[in-house]
């Protein structure tokens, strides 16, 4: 039975006294046995609770009291586990980590396509379609023919939209993309759409284009989730799984938790392809971080796993289960 309603949201809004919405905050999240993750910033709220469907709605009403936050639309899911073991509330100077003064997605964000118009968007032989998330997301699942830039981390981006600018890349005015995937001469710089686990780091993204001279930039509204709900799996052009910033891991179509887990050391994704390699031990390692760790890292996490087995069996949560962080928390990301 699902009993724990997730609320993934973000907006980017001028708060200039986010840190007064900190304490009233959390209090209220902790009285309503509210969790997860959220981030407040100059520039809006972003993050993703999870709980008692009448607790997350009351601290949804909270934020929504708020006149700047009045149209805040989070993206919902039910789970019969609780995705989150603690309740943080922080203090940013960005709610998602660009690192490049003056891009505001309030005042210089691209157009808004909507999930039933994105695959005629993104089917179009001029446009070229970027994937805008880390690499280890992109690894499970994305849109077939977008671009993956390779980053680590959101901030790598900035670096990677220069590169391409130069003569002759794919974001510059030489080139463009057609349905060959061959550049040919364009006298202008190429339509670009960009797209996200749930749209804030397309907002983001889509400004810095912009910023760059960039007149015709899209992204997709609401971002991948919103495409799973929404799009028909018959009718998708999404390939893979999702993943998410919670215990799920990833979606699929229909947002439905998808079948990986998380390695506890190195914090990617794990499918049937890792679980089914000798270097894959649950919570301790995985192919993709077995040489990286020493014996006495592993011995750590064997303890650790040890201690979340026997909580599960006494019936109590384990703070070591939960999925340790990665990169900003957000309506995927974020």
């Amino acid at each position: 039975m699902n009993r724990y309603l997730t609320a993934a949201l973000y907006k980017f809004v001028d708060l200039p006294d986010f840190a007064a919405l900190k304490t009233p905050l959390l209090a209220l999240c902790e009285a309503n046995q509210v969790k997860g993750t959220l981030l407040l910033a100059p520039e809006g709220i972003n993050g993703t609770i999870a709980g008692p469907p009448e607790g997350v709605r009351a601290v949804l009403a909270h934020l929504r009291a708020d006149a700047r936050l009045a149209n805040i639309e989070p993206k919902e899911s039910w789970s019969a586990e609780p995705p989150f073991l603690r309740m943080k509330v922080r203090l940013k100077k960005e709610i998602v980590t660009l690192g490049v003064p003056g891009v505001s997605p309030v005042q210089m964000a691209g157009q808004y396509v909507k999930p039933q118009d994105w695959n005629a968007l993104i089917s179009h032989p001029d446009v070229l379609v970027v994937d805008t998330r880390n690499d280890y997301e992109v690894a499970i699942g994305t849109f077939a023919g977008a671009v993956d830039p390779r980053i680590k981390t959101f901030a790598d981006l900035p670096a990677w939209v220069a590169r391409e600018e130069q003569a002759g890349g794919r974001l510059s005015a030489q080139s463009a993309p057609n349905s060959g995937n061959v550049a040919k001469v364009s006298k202008s710089r190429p339509k670009v759409a960009m797209f996200c686990t749930g749209g804030i780091r397309c907002e983001k993204s889509t400004a810095l284009l912009r910023m760059h001279g960039f007149d015709e930039v899209f992204h997709l509204e609401g971002g991948i989730l919103k495409y799973l709900e929404t799009v028909a799996p018959e009718d998708s052009l999404w390939t893979g799984e999702c993943f998410v910033f919670d215990e799920r891991v990833s979606v699929g179509h229909g947002l439905k938790p998808g079948p990986y887990e998380l390695c506890r050391s190195c914090r990617f994704p794990i499918g049937d392809t890792e679980r089914a390699s000798p270097h894959y031990v649950k919570g301790v390692s995985c192919p993709k971080c077995f040489s990286a760790t020493s014996d006495a890292q592993k011995q750590g996490f064997a303890e650790r796993q040890r201690q979340v087995a026997l909580a599960r069996e006494r019936g109590v949560a384990h703070v070591g289960a939960q999925m340790p962080a990665k990169g900003e928390p957000g309506a995927g990301d974020a």
